[in-house]
């Protein structure tokens, strides 16, 4: 990474090759840890002057509807706080010929109360390339950290720590933008004229007031502006970092007089009567929070060859096709640049699967019509290397249409994950998915994700029980194939739950063909009526194993255990059974000792006598297994009795039960970190 003193400049086609997207950060260190600034970018005409006011990005405009800047929000660093902002230089208007980053401060604070005030800026893979570092800081409140501008076809950085102590305001009017100072508007006769048409210098709104704070359960008011503020009280507040909004883990104490009354909901469940209703329905509800929340609409195109950019999406519409239109369930539309990304969707609920000529159709008239993608969504979960259904593409169109496929379980973690974990920018929309959500999990919604183990499961399952299944028989492949779908529907689940991701684990080589995996497994099945699979989750090594022994009727989760290099066993024994100490009681432990069977017994008779885990030969503990078993569902179905509900939660009990309480063993294991 190249430093760089103040006023020099550098070309970042120069540094890098991959410049055409950058991402700029603001960082700083407080010896008190109170300090903060707030972070702005302006983007400038060749005048030096904004064109209008959405030219200017801030706390309460943090991102241009094009894509080209997006203020991504501060980091904990090891030694203060990082702003960072992602500029898509690819996507700047050809008429904006620099864009100014700055930062400022309030409530009688100066930046001379800042140390280690630095300007860095990364190319799209997250590679610095140059840094500014501001080191005569002193009485400003607002400071011009750096620009990016235009010098023919390429961009460059220029080092500016050009400070101002008239703050934000006296900043933003040196590009041309009137902030609005007088809460009180003059008598009617002092009233100046109105300027002609096209002369306003733009104005921004809540430029002084305080910055707006999350409420999470409720969309907030409409922001006052810097002229409704009254001036006694504007700049005064204590001003905090704005932060990602998540829902409260315990909910805010009901009003209702008794549970019986039922919390009035944006998009309502019981009135539906028929699948029909339950796809207009569905449809319209996702597509409409999708273009709302930029965060979830991004998040379920961009895998789909869609940019980030402005989002907007159709429902019901009809496009022409042969003597009568067709109407796609629904329609998205993504702008970046002037350029548009579209894609037609097709929906199913309640476990209807998809139909092929429909889904042919939808192809066709994307071809024609110069879509890019046709977007299927429904309870079914996609295999890898096996479509959804079969289309003929033809060869001879020269634009290409893909075909996607989406679950229903795959939109219900997303929404999850962001609500419960990971936050998005204001609280309306917070409360936007979780009303999403809450739809989604209503028994009548029909988007309850897989569901169905296929005709082929209850055949299968009782030619293994009387032992009439041939080896090479198709319908144990089905049966596999459900099978995998279930296991990644269950990691859905899962890291949802967690915030973190599960992926299933695949033993097999890379590049190794899907559908021969899947015919091995099922002569494996055939053979000794077992199904099985690993899993595992994002940031643990701990691998969970699950076996669905049909034979048996018994589902059975595990996890293996290294025991801790350098320790005793008996230590380590008495350190798992007190790790233990929530576990299920019916837990099975087995100590693994190599080249045999080792001591064996449930964590209920274990806890007194840790010391019974030891092999008695004096052999060397290599770890534990542990164990639950349970009884299957024999249903093909979701039910409460039914095989996919019961593998669902196995593995949900064994994890929570189970894993969650093996951290400290996780940490002590040679290689890890703690």
């Amino acid at each position: 990474m190249q430093e760089i003193p103040k006023g020099a400049n550098v070309s970042l086609t120069a540094l890098s090759e991959d410049a055409g997207s950058v991402v700029v950060s603001l960082g700083w260190t407080s010896a008190s840890g109170a300090g903060d600034a707030d972070v702005s970018v302006m983007l400038l005409d060749g005048n030096g002057k904004i064109r209008s006011e959405n030219d200017f990005y801030f706390y309460n405009n943090p991102a241009a509807a094009d894509g080209s800047v997006q203020l991504l929000g501060k980091t904990p660093t090891d030694s203060g706080d990082e702003d960072r902002i992602s500029v898509d230089l690819t996507a700047v208007p050809e008429d904006v010929e620099r864009i100014v980053v700055a930062a400022s401060q309030y409530g009688g604070a100066r930046f001379g109360d800042l140390d280690d005030l630095r300007m860095t800026v990364a190319d799209r893979s997250g590679e610095p390339l140059v840094q500014f570092s501001i080191e005569d800081a002193g009485m400003e409140t607002a400071f011009i950290f750096g620009e990016l501008y235009r010098r023919g076809d390429e961009w460059k950085f220029r080092a500016v720590g050009q400070g101002y102590e008239t703050g934000l305001a006296g900043l933003a009017t040196d590009f041309g933008i009137d902030v609005l100072e007088d809460a009180d508007e003059p008598p009617a006769s002092e009233a100046a004229e109105p300027p002609a048409p096209g002369t306003e210098a733009p104005t921004v709104p809540a430029l002084l007031g305080d910055k707006p704070q999350p409420e999470p359960t409720a969309p907030a008011p409409a922001e006052p502006t810097a002229a409704a503020v009254p001036a006694q009280s504007r700049g005064r507040s204590p001003r905090t970092t704005r932060k990602k909004v998540t829902l409260p883990k315990v909910a805010k104490k009901s009003l209702a007089e008794n549970d019986t009354w039922r919390t009035a909901r944006l998009f309502p469940v019981p009135s539906l009567k028929n699948d029909k209703e339950r796809e207009v329905r569905a449809t319209s509800v996702l597509l409409s929070v999708m273009a709302q929340v930029p965060e979830l609409g991004r998040r379920l195109t961009a895998a789909f060859g869609a940019p980030a950019g402005r989002m907007q999406t159709f429902t019901e519409v009809p496009l022409p096709h042969g003597d009568a239109p067709k109407r796609p369930d629904g329609v998205i539309r993504v702008e970046r640049a002037g350029k548009l990304w579209t894609a037609l969707v097709e929906t199913k609920t309640n476990g209807n699967p998809l139909k092929a000529e429909q889904v042919q159709q939808y192809m066709d008239i994307a071809a024609r019509r110069g879509y890019e993608a046709v977007i299927t969504l429904s309870n079914d979960v996609a295999l890898e290397g096996a479509a959804m259904v079969d289309v003929k593409i033809d060869g001879r169109r020269k634009h290409k249409v893909s075909l996607w496929h989406l679950s229903w379980a795959e939109v219900t973690h997303q929404a999850q994950m962001l609500i419960h974990h990971e936050g998005v920018d204001n609280a309306a929309h917070a409360w936007l998915l979780q009303e999403l959500l809450e739809y989604l999990q209503h028994d009548n919604s029909g988007c309850h994700g897989f569901q169905n183990m296929g005709p082929a499961w209850v055949p299968v399952r009782n030619g293994i029980e009387d032992e009439t299944i041939s080896l090479g028989d198709a319908r144990a492949v089905d049966v596999v194939g459900s099978w995998e779908r279930l296991i990644r529907q269950v990691c859905l689940r899962l890291g949802g739950e967690l915030g973190q991701k599960a992926l299933p684990v695949q033993r097999a080589r890379r590049a190794s063909d899907p559908q021969a995996r899947r015919i091995a497994a099922a002569d494996k099945l055939c053979a000794d009526g077992r199904l099985s699979a690993e899993l595992r989750i994002d940031g643990t090594s701990s691998v969970i194993a699950v076996v669905a022994d049909l034979r048996t009727g018994k589902v059975r989760t595990s996890v293996d255990v290294p025991a801790p290099a350098g320790a005793s066993p008996l230590t380590t024994a008495k350190r798992l059974v007190r790790l233990l100490a929530e576990a299920p009681a019916d837990l099975h432990v087995q100590s693994l000792v190599e080249g045999q069977n080792g001591p064996r017994g449930t964590l209920e008779r274990l806890r007194p006598e840790p010391g019974d885990l030891l092999p008695r030969d004096g052999a060397p503990l290599m770890g534990f297994r542990l164990s639950l078993i349970k009884g299957m569902g024999n249903s093909r179905g979701n039910t409460e009795s039914g095989f996919i509900r019961s593998v669902d939660d196995a593995v949900g009990r064994f994890y929570l039960g189970v894993v969650a309480h093996l951290g400290a063993m996780e940490a002590a294991r040679p290689g890890r970190r703690g």
